[in-house]
């Protein structure tokens, strides 16, 4: 078993050195080595990184805190990728710190997918522009902005990730818009129609370390798949130490994926080589005839298989494609909660204590087939921990879906499931 770090390839007795020092931290020699050996096996292209630094930040208002620490910091490069840029507030602050940047010197980097941004003024984008930002539009809508690439509507590009200065990264499910301004536990939620309405849920990661060079390169190669002009000559790669312990793999998927999307086969094996339990949570669930066959044989075989999804959602057709699926995962076993106190929108898995990922996808079938998407899997015990208690918290606030009670469920509620179920392969 090999990784990289801050140097490149590590040798074969280092490797070895440290996978024994993650066995005994871990406390189980076994469950560890059987993760990272499989791992290992799946997506060559990606490596294993050592020495990092990741840091769990949970709902809006803690991860932009942190974004706009790390752009005001920025010295030399700030490159900014994501499917939703409002022109709200958050948006608006978001711009003019990035337009500040730019004129101090910095060179920023803005991709921003059409669809998402359909309802965002195309004033706000030439603002940018005009800033000495250089902006790309992913697959326009519009042929005629398309220039000299393929016209691809139905691939849209999910990602959310932000890279300061080749050294500092966040990426997850969070995107720029009025929907984050408040937590999704905050008393003091904003107000829709004289009602309390909390924050929408959702979880992002800020990382530190040799594994930010990948995620650069992950951004670099949008840019020039999409045909964007040259961008000034900055230093994107700086030479990268160690900054923490983390073992991360940033795994990115596309369409032209020929083999499926590695981070949907890389969640697979996790979960059809998990010893004691699965959580998930996630905001479209849709899953393939694969998915629900891994985590009902998991739960067949005793692993403890939970699962937090929305119960509430902007998709009707996804919410109740999703819902369409309950009674073949509670006949196995699998628990189902519902946080139904807000939209959740986040895209987690822990699996066995050791294993974890967070990012952009979703458990559906736009996310493994048509959407760029992005994600970072972190092994080992530490990261895992933190993930664990955030999945508590949100399983307390969650309700869970009772098996008897969900076999009761009234007609109307079958029909809607039968409809959405007819179309989720397009959701």
């Amino acid at each position: 078993m090999t990784f990289e770090n801050a140097h490149g390839p590590v040798s074969t007795q280092k490797s070895a050195e440290i996978i024994k020092a993650l066995e005994n931290k871990s406390g189980d020699d076994a469950i560890l080595k059987r993760h990272l050996a499989v791992e290992e096996a799946l997506n060559q292209d990606s490596p294993l990184v050592l020495g990092n630094k990741v840091r769990l930040l949970q709902d809006g208002p803690n991860t932009y805190a942190a974004m706009f620490a790390a752009i005001r910091g920025a010295r030399h490069s700030i490159n900014l990728e994501t499917y939703i840029f409002e022109s709200g507030k958050i948006g608006t602050e978001f711009a003019d710190l990035l337009l500040a940047k730019q004129a101090s010197g910095v060179q920023v980097n803005v991709i921003y997918d059409s669809v998402g941004c359909l309802d965002t003024p195309v004033e706000f984008f030439d603002r940018l522009r005009d800033g000495g930002i250089h902006v790309l539009e992913f697959n326009p809508i519009s042929p005629t902005n398309v220039r000299k690439r393929e016209w691809l509507l139905n691939n849209r590009d999910h990602r959310k990730l932000l890279v300061v200065d080749g050294r500092i990264a966040f990426l997850g499910g969070i995107n720029i818009s009025e929907s984050y301004s408040s937590g999704s536990f905050s008393r003091s939620s904003k107000r829709k129609h004289g009602k309390s309405e909390a924050g929408w849920r959702d979880t992002q990661v800020q990382i530190e370390g040799p594994v930010v060079a990948e995620l650069q390169k992950d951004f670099l190669a949008t840019w020039a798949r999409q045909k964007g002009p040259p961008l000034p000559v900055k230093n994107y790669f700086p030479k990268l130490v160690t900054e923490g312990d983390e073992i991360v793999r940033a795994i990115a998927s596309e369409p032209s994926d020929k083999t499926g999307s590695p981070i949907y086969l890389t969640l697979l094996s996790a979960i059809d080589h998990a010893e004691r339990f699965v959580h998930l949570t996630n905001a479209y669930f849709v899953p393939d005839p694969k998915l629900v066959r891994a985590l009902t044989s998991a739960a067949r075989r005793g692993v403890d298989v939970q699962l937090i999804l929305p119960g509430k959602s902007d998709s009707w057709l996804v919410f109740h494609a999703g819902r369409s699926h309950y009674a073949e995962l509670l006949d196995a076993g699998v628990r189902l909660y519902e946080r139904r106190d807000t939209v959740l929108h986040a895209k987690t898995a822990s699996i066995d204590g050791v294993w974890a990922t967070v990012g952009s996808t979703n458990l559906d079938w736009r996310s493994y087939l048509l959407n760029d998407e992005l994600n970072a899997v972190i092994l080992g015990t530490d990261f895992s921990r933190q993930m664990e208690a955030m999945f508590d918290k949100d399983r307390e606030a969650s309700v869970q879906i009772d098996p008897k009670r969900w076999q009761r469920r009234s007609p109307l509620k079958h029909v809607e499931e039968w409809v959405a179920r007819r179309f989720e392969r397009w959701l």
